[in-house]
């Protein structure tokens, strides 16, 4: 197993799950005197704390392709690649793309475009299954738009699953962000809705295995450069 980064947002947990481990063992070591049982309890225990350092991994991407083309937020299975209409921001029909991550998966967001973000709020929600249809309008998520120079605005959202508890953002209202980079993270199994212009070229296929920063999904007709969203079409809200 090769992991060559961690994320960030696993340090306190790694660290509390080492010494959980180590004191767990020292005092099985201490109390009970049944080499079978700390052998066992040795084996378990680092066995689980190697589930949470995977679970954490957080692999070098690159993001290559054309300034238009728009790549996966995260690894998993596209599960949705349909027309839907979007009432949260844009109000229009959109393509949807959805791609479902498991527990085995790599749990890092990546922005899918470059661009300025112009839209980042959370919502509070239920726990269903994160395949469910009612999923993204039901479930606790993540919305967030990146306004791209050349292909206007993207949408991509996080949702939690039923497993998942925290949804971390990093997609301020304002930021620069680049293509691939780190947008954040999601805890166990979930999904993310990406929403593109109609017209958009889809790579992708329902089934299909994405990774983070890398996969296209698909290429956006370029359009002409058009005017900044207004003021009050923004909107930010976090949770600490």
């Amino acid at each position: 197993m090769k992991i060559s980064k961690l994320h960030k947002e696993g340090y306190r947990i790694i660290l509390w799950s080492f010494l959980m481990v180590l004191g767990i063992n020292l005092a099985v070591d201490a109390l009970i005197p049944y080499k079978w049982i700390q052998w066992t309890v040795l084996f378990v225990s680092v066995l689980l704390f190697l589930m949470i350092v995977y679970f954490f991994r957080f692999p070098e991407r690159r993001a290559e392709g054309l300034p238009n083309e728009v790549v996966a937020p995260v690894d998993g299975v596209v599960v949705v690649v349909e027309e839907v209409f979007e009432p949260e921001f844009f109000k229009d029909k959109r393509l949807q793309i959805s791609i479902f991550m498991s527990p085995f998966n790599v749990h890092s967001i990546r922005y899918p475009v470059d661009g300025k973000v112009i839209y980042s709020r959370y919502y509070k929600g239920k726990h269903l299954v994160a395949y469910h249809p009612k999923s993204s309008e039901l479930n606790e998520r993540t919305t967030v738009v990146i306004d791209n120079p050349l292909i206007g605005p993207v949408m991509y959202r996080q949702v939690a699953g039923i497993i998942a508890r925290r949804i971390v953002n990093y997609a301020k209202v304002g930021m620069e962000v680049k293509k691939g980079e780190d947008a954040g993270f999601i805890k166990f199994g979930s999904r993310v809705d990406v929403f593109l212009p109609p017209d958009t070229e889809v790579y992708v296929v329902i089934g299909d295995k994405t990774r983070g920063g890398e996969t296209v999904l698909g290429k956006v007709p370029v359009k002409k450069p058009s005017a900044s969203v207004p003021e009050k079409e923004t909107a930010e809200t976090s949770e600490s």
